[in-house]
């Protein structure tokens, strides 16, 4: 079998073109691409579109939480620093009091979103 367009992918596989490029930038598929740029899917692209299709149903996840396992699988640093966050127990700082705690946590997360917001805005109008 010869390769297929990007079109003729999304005729056959069910995804759209946009997709399919979509499917491609998160790293999930890589079709060869010809001397001009064009993309080329074979059987072994096909194939895992149509898997991936399935696996998506099956679990009832979305393109990004795929596209986050595989970043996971491949960034050694993401992976450790999930599996950390995964098993830690949350621990009061000492300086704390058990009391003040709370309030603690909710008055650094205001801090915390109102540094985001700054940031962000200052992004925006750059």
């Amino acid at each position: 079998m010869e390769a297929l367009t990007i079109h003729e992918a999304a005729q056959t596989t069910g995804w759209t073109p946009r997709m399919l490029r979509y499917i491609e930038r998160i790293g999930l598929i890589e079709p060869a691409r010809t001397e001009s740029g064009y993309r080329q899917y074979g059987a072994g692209e096909l194939q895992r579109l149509r898997t991936l299709r399935e696996l998506l149903a099956e679990h009832e996840i979305g393109l990004g939480d795929v596209a986050f396992a595989l970043r996971l699988r491949r960034d050694e640093a993401l992976s450790g620093a999930v599996d950390s966050w995964l098993e830690a127990e949350p621990q009061r700082p000492e300086a704390v009091s058990a009391d003040e705690w709370l309030r603690w946590e909710q008055e650094k997360h205001a801090r915390i979103i109102a540094a985001l917001t700054t940031n962000e805005t200052m992004e925006t109008a750059a």
